[in-house]
Parts: structure tokens; sequence; C-alpha cells
């Protein structure tokens, strides 16, 4: 483990030759292990809008991509939906959408966590975007458990430059202020933003291990074709595995998080699997997608996204088939967050 190392010592892991990785893997696994054994975590991914208002540099979904169908899902199609995901371990739905604030929305959103909690099992994460203190407030009131929101880069210019209308500092202020009402929270960053070194990818971690987050989704960068971005390589395409190394320096600098094996890896590494590769070399969550076939190809935040084609029981079968060949079993129960320091927020 890297528990109170510096960001050199982190630098200095990432930086680990080729040859010598495997042991790194080695390392990164057997702490995954320790801290939250071999049962991984189900999560079913719901992605009920691509509506957003949004204009971010890499993404399929900004509002400026006027090919995209927008649509959202019904209360009543994610209920349908929510109901189904214990019957293949899937204890958290994740209610991720693109970034639309509107008092209606926000509203009608409180209305469904709070329908999620009373009608299923399941604990409920929540990921679409900033909002203000209040919004988080009624929505932890109405029940919500975690919320996921990714920092992208702990660079703030670079932060500036593609995500227009937002800064670092209030989406650090929205973790913040999640941490403080007694949410669990997430957050994360892209490996291989334009420019990306390993002092930069230090700092990323350094950054994850600093906020003490409860769960970090980081993933490989990879720009969508009807982007400003289109065409602009992953700053590690000469050295792909950078991706894989930094979630085994992640899992060492932050052991108590959890990690989810995230979509973009398979993307990025089709064969052999990429999250099957994560999973094994430090991430212990694995996250399928539950959104209904029909609307599947209109989430496209990046190009060649896996399962387009699947509904979601196949998705469902297929993580399972996975998690067994790999000698994991399914988790039981929430998987809530490990506890932190004595005397920290829940």
């Amino acid at each position: 483990m890297l528990t109170g190392a510096s960001t050199t010592d982190i630098l200095t892991l990432l930086r680990t030759p080729p040859g010598e990785r495997p042991a790194l893997y080695a390392r990164a696994d057997a702490c995954r292990r320790a801290a939250h054994g071999d049962g991984v975590p189900l999560r079913g991914i719901v992605e009920f809008s691509n509506i957003c208002a949004n204009d971010c540099l890499y993404c399929g979904i900004r509002a400026a991509n006027a090919g995209v169908h927008r649509y959202r899902m019904s209360a009543e199609e994610i209920l349908a939906v929510a109901r189904r995901l214990p019957e293949s371990g899937q204890n958290t739905i994740v209610l991720q959408s693109g970034e639309a604030p509107s008092p209606a929305g926000d509203a009608r959103l409180g209305r469904l966590i709070a329908r999620l909690k009373a009608e299923t099992p399941l604990a409920v994460t929540v990921s679409v975007g900033n909002r203000p203190r209040a919004t988080y407030a009624a929505w932890r009131a109405a029940g919500m458990d975690r919320y996921l929101l990714r920092f992208e880069t702990s660079d703030a210019a670079l932060f500036a430059r593609l995500h227009p209308a937002c800064t670092l500092a209030e989406r650090l202020r929205c973790l913040a202020d999640l941490r403080d009402l007694g949410v669990q929270v997430g957050s994360g960053f892209m490996i291989g933003l334009p420019g990306e070194t390993h002092a930069r990818l230090a700092a990323n971690i350094a950054l994850c291990r600093d906020l003490d987050l409860d769960m970090v989704g980081i993933g490989p960068f990879i720009a969508h074709p009807a982007t400003p971005l289109a065409g602009v390589p992953n700053a590690w395409a000469a050295d792909p595995e950078m991706h894989f190394v930094a979630i085994a320096v992640l899992r060492l600098a932050h052991p108590r998080a959890h990690i989810p094996a995230t979509t973009a890896f398979d993307a990025l590494f089709p064969d052999p699997s990429g999250r099957d590769l994560a999973l094994v070399r430090g991430a212990n969550v694995f996250m399928p997608s539950a959104t209904p076939g029909r609307y599947r190809g209109d989430y496209l935040l990046y190009p060649d996204k896996p399962c387009v084609d699947e509904d979601a029981g196949m998705c469902a079968f297929c993580t399972a088939g996975r998690i067994v060949r790999l000698g994991r079993s399914i988790a039981e129960g929430p998987g809530h967050a490990l506890s932190r320091a004595p005397g920290a927020a829940p």
C-alpha cells in the first residue's frame, strides 16, 4: 500500500518499467483482496436520458451534436428495469444521464429516487452532473445513497478548456457538498487526455486519495468522432498498458476505494477484455449496462462502446460468466463504502 505516500512516490510507481509491471499488478490485486475480498459488487447502470446542456469537447452527447436522437426514459420504464436487477445479483442502480439541470427535472428525479427506495431493495447512485447543494440535499432526503461526479483532470486550466461553462473549482465544490451531506462520494478522471504526462497522472491519483473518495472511476480518453477533439489520440497511445498501471497505482494509493472496471476499457482493449484485466489489476466493481436496448445506441459518449446491441438481461448473464471465469464471485449486499478514518463523515 501507499497510504500516506507522496505524489513523488505515486509518480515513481507510474514509471514502473514494462518488465516489472506484472509484479505491480500482483501487488495491487493483493491489496484489493485484502481490502474488499473476492466478491465483485454489481451496479446496474441505467442511462435514463442523453439530453445534455454541456458542450464538453470530447463527449458524443454534447449539446452541439445535432446528430444525436435525444430521449428520456419515463419513471415507470426505469422502475421496471430496477425491479429486475436483484435477480442477477445487481444490488445498486446507477442513474446516469447528460447534465440538464432544471427545477422540474430535478424534482422529478427526487420523486424517482424516493420510489426506488420504497419499492426496491436497491442502493441508489446518481450521476447527473453539477447541482446546487440544496438539490443534492433534497435527493439525499429522498434516499440517494451515492453520487458519482468525475473531476476528469486535476489540471484546472485543462479542465476549463475541455468543459466550457464549468470549472474544476465548481466540480470540487459539488464533491465537498455531497460529502458534507453524508452521501457516499465517487469521482475520478480520464486517462490519456491530450498532453498528459506521468506527472499529471500522478496528480490525478493523488487528488483521488486526498479527497478520500468512496469510489473512483477512471477510464481511457476516447474522443467521439462528432466532437472538436475527434481524431486526437490518447496520450498513452504508444504505451496503452499505462491505463492498467494507473489502476494498479490508484489501488495502492487508495486501498479502501471501490474501483470499477469501467466500460471504456473494453472499447480500448477488446481482446482480451479490458474490464477483465482491470479486475485482476486492482479494480473490484463491475457495472453492467441495464439500459434498455432501444436506447443504448443513442447514449454513445465515445465510439465503439461495447454491448450496444445487447439487452440488459444478456449483459447481466455475460457479467456473471466473466466473474466466475476470473475465480471471483458476485458480492452480496449493497456494496456500500468501507469505513473512513475515525471521526470522518459517513
